[in-house]
């Protein structure tokens, strides 16, 4: 699995012309589920992410997690980051998952987000969306759940 994590300070995402999912202040995260990922790499990523200090606190030093500084997190399925844009100049998503594999384990991912007790907002799986956030800091992180 890979994962864009952005520190928001409000994100959004609308299908058509309809708002589907907001939150405030927290994390947005773009999730790519690759070939062979497994439940496991879901659990890894959640952990990482939830507790990553990369809230200010206090004292303005990044010292605080998600969890601690209370924040939501919308997560939003993206195939596009298993491009593999090595050769040629059509991104190749050979690497990523089917349908099936992607839309269990990203279910599972917002599932386990949830069970920590953090407010989780979704984007539409498999849909043409449009994803609006206000990047504070700016923050952007990529993960990877296996080297």
């Amino acid at each position: 699995m890979r994962a864009v994590i952005q520190r928001v300070k409000k994100s959004s995402v609308r299908t058509g012309n309809q708002v589907i999912a907001q939150t405030g202040f927290g994390l947005l995260v773009l999730l790519g589920v690759a070939n062979g990922d497994r439940p496991c790499d879901a659990e890894y990523l959640v952990n990482k992410i939830t507790n990553l200090r990369i809230f200010e606190d206090e004292k303005g030093k990044m010292n605080r997690s998600l969890l601690e500084a209370g924040g939501e997190m919308m997560i939003v399925s993206q195939f596009t980051l298993l491009a593999d844009c090595r050769k040629g100049r059509r991104p190749s998503f050979v690497d990523a998952a089917g349908p099936e594999l992607a839309t269990e384990l990203y279910e599972y991912f917002v599932k386990q987000v949830r069970s920590l007790g953090v407010i989780v907002a979704t984007g539409r799986f498999r849909a043409l969306m449009e994803v609006a956030l206000i990047n504070q800091g700016p923050v952007t992180i990529i993960l990877e759940s296996r080297p």
